[in-house]
């Protein structure tokens, strides 16, 4: 046996070193750090990869001491840039024992009880969509892959059913995640922009640029449930019912905005994901969840299993049987069985735990724009209509606003970075910290005067 792979006396003691320092970050989350810059880390740390290696402890201690504080925390109150993360502990403490299984999660045969425990977790955001009972599909590492499975899937569809073969175009709306045109790139696809409508796609704008084009030539509409950059959703029963009269694939990205369906104040917003052929949500976002996980569903997995799934001589007997296999809905064959933390915190905690997390991130939300709304020097942009708040200082020019994110970020009070609204330069908050409080906001905004 290789001397790496024995279970010896420094093996333990580095085991509980681990340990230790996972309980200690858990218990007492980083400050909020900042990246220096490579010349900087390389001349602190040296070098790390060496013939003879550094041993458990010190490679740990370089990680503790040297780089984990190079890395910005996703989990700090503080955190309001791009779309942070707050895992519950739970679900980072069983991150840990899914690596220490060394599970493949690809196939039924190879990973049967991890397969099972994400397909529960796949029904149950079935069924909080409203889509039928056969809807399935599998986790894959974040929203830019699930976008590209699905609309792949929907290339396919279209090929099948006798689409257009010398024009194809995916359709979405101005706001669209850059994942949406990343994935028409790779496809060798069209990409058509509907303009938005008050920052969201709607259906009577799909169906005025439906009946300036060939909607033979549609492989599929994009359509957002809570965009990125301002947290809207898109008129989602009115691009479905267009889609339906067409017979034109929809494909909904919730990444970041789906999770908000466990919330009755906002569910509303909702309606008409149940009539979606796809979509996503991203459990590393707003499910609390850790890195990296996307939640990808199917109304029909076939049409998926279709499209993607992989044959070859060594894969006869696998595809030979009728099991779930992860491996046939994404262009993957080796897969983490990534949806397992949010399957064991969903286990543990109770969905309406889940549910009371999500609706106290809204009401920070709410209680942000308010106080936006009572300070003179600060202007809303948008109304919010999730977790995502976006406003102006007035007076403020775009250098104002680059000067502002550094000050805050080197003064330990919050990572937050600017935005663009109809081209000019804005303040931008997204919410989806359950331990973020007004009071933290209440700083960020003192910082603004």
């Amino acid at each position: 046996m290789s001397p790496m792979h024995e279970y010896t006396d420094a093996t333990e003691g580095l085991a509980r070193a681990i340990v230790d320092y996972a309980r200690g970050r858990i218990a007492n989350p980083r400050p909020l750090d900042r990246p220096p810059s490579p010349e900087v880390l390389t001349r602190r740390v040296g070098a790390t990869i060496t013939p003879g290696g550094l041993g458990g402890q010190e490679a740990l201690r370089i990680w503790g001491d040297e780089l984990a504080p190079t890395i910005m925390s996703t989990d700090h109150p503080g955190f309001l840039a791009f779309v942070p993360g707050a895992p519950t502990p739970a679900s980072v403490l069983f991150d840990l024992a899914v690596s220490a299984a060394c599970s493949y999660g690809g196939t039924w045969i190879e990973g049967a009880g991890a397969v099972w425990a994400e397909n529960q977790v796949l029904r149950w955001l079935a069924d909080l969509a409203g889509l039928p009972p056969g809807a399935g599909g599998c986790f894959v590492s974040g929203g830019t892959a699930g976008n590209l499975a699905a609309l792949i899937t929907a290339r396919h569809a279209f090929v099948a059913r006798g689409g257009k073969r010398e024009r194809r175009r995916i359709v979405c709306a101005e706001s669209a995640h850059s994942s949406v045109a990343a994935a028409a790139r790779i496809m060798d696809v069209e990409l058509d922009r509907v303009p938005d409508v008050g920052g969201r796609l709607t259906g009577a704008g799909l169906r005025a640029w439906l009946e300036g084009h060939d909607p033979a030539e549609v492989v599929a509409v994009a359509a957002s449930a809570g965009s990125t950059n301002a947290g809207l959703v898109d008129d989602l029963a009115g691009v479905a019912a267009a889609c339906s009269q067409h017979g034109i694939w929809l494909h909904v990205d919730g990444a970041y905005g789906g999770a908000a369906l466990l919330a009755p104040t906002v569910r509303e917003r909702f309606r008409g994901l149940e009539r979606a052929d796809s979509f996503i949500v991203d459990p590393h976002k707003w499910l609390f969840a850790p890195y990296d996980a996307c939640a990808l569903v199917y109304r029909d997995p076939e049409a998926a299993r279709a499209a993607h799934r992989q044959d070859a001589a060594y894969l006869e007997t696998l595809n030979a049987s009728a099991e779930w296999n992860p491996s046939d809905f994404a262009p993957h064959l080796s897969r983490r069985a990534r949806g397992l933390p949010l399957w064991f915190s969903l286990a543990v905690h109770g969905t309406d735990a889940h549910r009371a997390a999500v609706e106290q991130v809204l009401a920070v939300t709410r209680a942000t724009a308010e106080e936006i709304r009572g300070r003179r020097e600060l202007e809303l942009v948008v109304e919010p209509e999730l977790s995502v708040v976006v406003f102006r200082r007035l007076g403020w020019d775009a250098e104002d606003y680059e000067a502002w994110w550094r000050r805050i970020l080197r003064d330990h009070v919050a990572f937050v970075q600017p935005t663009l609204w109809e081209g000019e330069k804005v303040a931008r908050l997204c919410f989806v910290n359950p331990r973020t409080t007004i009071e933290h906001v209440r700083a960020i905004l003192d910082t603004t005067t």
